[in-house]
């Protein structure tokens, strides 16, 4: 009797996503959703507490798992927030995210951290002008969006909305965002106070880069 052959398929690598708000998941869903032809899967999550100890602990769980990469998309707005909050003689949360970000690189070759500062909206206006301008809060950072993206809300019928979702809206300008993003340099522990965006990161990143070139 002639055995039968297995078919094995080749597993898609999943990337997980730790991050602090809707808007990071309905967006990266979105990417998912449109880039078909990406063999991986994209699982987002949201920490229940959303403090940055609380993401940065899940970062570090999940690393331990299964995974071919932990991306920490962290909006820097939400630790200067903290910092704001922290009791005086407290750590200042920006320090311990300092050393939170510099042990998770030093120390954990699955997981990559991506500063955008303040938030993901500063992402959204680089796809439409470079600038190094420092926007200390992200309503500051959308007001400038909504004058390329004047219909922008952060809501998840304007992010998902079927053939004119947020990724197709930013897609055509999608080279145009990271080159701005990468002219801006990476989180420096010295200057907080700098724009930055590191979503290069994911789109350079070795499951992904081959599909953005």
């Amino acid at each position: 009797m002639r055995k039968s052959k297995k078919i094995t398929s080749e597993k898609s690598p999943t990337l997980a996503f730790v991050v602090d708000g809707d808007t990071e998941v309905w967006y990266l869903n979105m990417l998912k959703r449109n880039e078909r032809d990406i063999r991986v899967s994209i699982k987002p999550e949201i920490p229940n507490k959303k403090s940055v100890e609380e993401q940065y602990n899940l970062v570090c769980d999940l690393s331990r798992k299964e995974y071919a990469k932990v991306f920490w998309l962290i909006d820097f707005d939400t630790v200067v927030k903290e910092a704001k909050e922290a009791p005086k003689g407290k750590k200042s949360p920006i320090k311990v995210f300092e050393e939170y970000r510099t042990n998770l690189i030093n120390n954990f070759p699955n997981v990559v951290v991506v500063v955008n500062n303040p938030c993901l909206e500063f992402w959204f206006l680089l796809h439409f002008k470079g600038t190094s301008k420092y926007f200390d809060t992200c309503s500051s950072a959308e007001t400038e969006l909504k004058k390329h993206l004047d219909n922008y809300e952060k809501t998840q019928k304007f992010f998902t909305k079927q053939n004119d979702d947020i990724y197709l809206k930013l897609k055509p300008y999608l080279k145009t965002g990271l080159a701005n993003s990468i002219v801006l340099g990476n989180f420096d522990n010295e200057n907080p106070k700098k724009a930055m965006c590191e979503m290069e990161l994911l789109f350079q990143s070795d499951e992904l880069k081959k599909h953005f070139q």
